[in-house]
């Protein structure tokens, strides 16, 4: 009888968020260490960004040629092999190749998605897929909190915690994920696009086209935006702005508050989630999102005391645990079932695209003594996200329900047909 995927992939997920969580509070005061500037700093996302922008296609079409296991191997150990490199780092171009390696073998996430479609039948999907959020939930309540204790053993520390844990994800592919044969040898049925590549932009405008997608897609992108000008910036505004106990915030304080936010987010995405879509709708849900989203970032701008700290973090991530869900969702019930890795994978270009453009701009603020308008930055970015709802998720909803209504009818007149 052949064992059932999900457990493994979901400890595999779970095990490489946690890498990955660990090094991001870490990641831009490391580079400090080494001289680097806060705008050079900041950079580091962007590479690690744009090389898994450039390979990430590429690694699609290697897993469906030769199937997903073999590639999600060889994407680990890049990741391994870049954790080690930050780890043993003696200058700062070390570090810029460690991430752009981790980068350019990135992976994991998608051909671990890939995996779950291929062996898990269209009505679990759901389920499967909610299985990889749970993992992203606890990956970023534990990560940070491991950063948090060991960086008091040395910067390297963290980061060889994160190369075990990788480490640990090989040897759970090697021996818990069962073989699959390569999709390309399966019989053609006409269900499957081509994947998108980074230069396909024809394809991209044929989604944009759609007004209703389009307007999702830009509030995606406005989401993604706001929250990776916070990400890339927030460890060097804290390092310079905020105080525990008469000092200026460590790798460790900046650990705990992401974890803190980890928090936030498990216990909505956990228990919350469900009952919030159910009593505001989608529409209603992101625009809540977009609200706290962007009153977090306003109040950390203005953060001077921990009880102030805590209460932009609580905001903040409420905010982003509800909205990039709410999106997601509702971007693939517009999309066909033909259309839904495509799609998908277009909402991940767009991350990527937000990643390589709002770092720098944070660290460059920060870098001029404006850490305060980097977070009001954020705040109005986010607010944007609110302004564009009419577009985007309202109609957006609006047209998913015509959608279901319509599929309703006609399998009524089916039925009734057969009858």
């Amino acid at each position: 009888m052949r064992r059932s995927p999900l457990l493994p992939i979901f400890l595999i997920v779970l095990v490489d968020v946690l890498g990955l969580t660990i090094i991001i509070p870490l990641l831009a005061i490391y580079s400090e260490s080494f001289g680097a500037s806060p705008l050079v700093a900041s950079l580091l996302i962007p590479t690690y960004a744009v090389c898994q922008l450039v390979a990430g296609p590429f690694l699609g079409r290697l897993s469906d040629r030769h199937g997903r296991r073999p590639i999600l191997l060889v994407s680990q150990v890049g990741t391994l092999v870049g954790f080690i490199m930050l780890a043993e780092a003696q200058t700062l171009w070390m570090v810029f190749v460690g991430r752009a390696l981790d980068g350019l073998t990135a992976g994991n996430l998608a051909v671990a998605q890939a995996y779950i479609s291929d062996h898990t039948p269209p009505e679990r999907r759901a389920r499967a897929f909610g299985l990889i959020g749970i993992a992203f939930g606890l990956g970023f309540l534990a990560g940070p909190a491991v950063t948090a204790w060991l960086s008091g053993y040395g910067y390297a520390a963290p980061f060889w915690a994160a190369a075990g844990l990788s480490a640990t994800s090989i040897l759970g592919t090697w021996f818990l994920l069962p073989r699959d044969p390569p999709t390309a040898a399966r019989p053609a049925d006409g269900s499957a696009r081509p994947r998108l590549g980074v230069l396909d932009w024809g394809r991209y405008v044929e989604y944009f086209r759609r007004p209703a997608l389009r307007g999702l897609l830009v509030q995606f992108f406005v989401y993604m935006f706001a929250f990776t000008l916070f990400t890339g910036g927030f460890a060097l505004f804290a390092e310079r702005h905020l105080m525990w106990d008469g000092r200026y915030f460590t790798p460790r304080e900046i650990g705990l508050t992401f974890a803190g936010a980890g928090l936030v987010g498990a216990i909505v995405q956990g228990g919350l989630m469900g009952r919030l879509v159910a009593r505001l709708g989608e529409h209603g849900l992101a625009v809540a999102g977009f609200v706290t989203l962007a009153a977090g970032y306003l109040v950390l701008g203005f953060t001077e005391t921990i009880t102030f700290l805590a209460l932009s973090t609580v905001l903040s991530a409420f905010g982003g645990s509800v909205v990039r869900p709410t999106i997601t969702s509702l971007v693939t019930q517009l999309a066909a079932r033909d259309e839904q890795g495509v799609i998908l994978g277009l909402t991940q270009s767009l991350s990527s695209l937000a990643a390589i453009t709002a770092p720098p701009i944070a660290g460059l603020l920060i870098q001029h003594d404006l850490g305060p308008a980097w977070a009001w930055l954020a705040a109005g970015v986010a607010a944007i996200g609110f302004l564009i709802a009419p577009m985007g998720t309202r109609r957006a909803q609006a047209e998913a329900r015509a959608q279901a209504r319509a599929a309703d009818d006609a399998r009524d007149a089916r039925d009734q047909g057969v009858a």
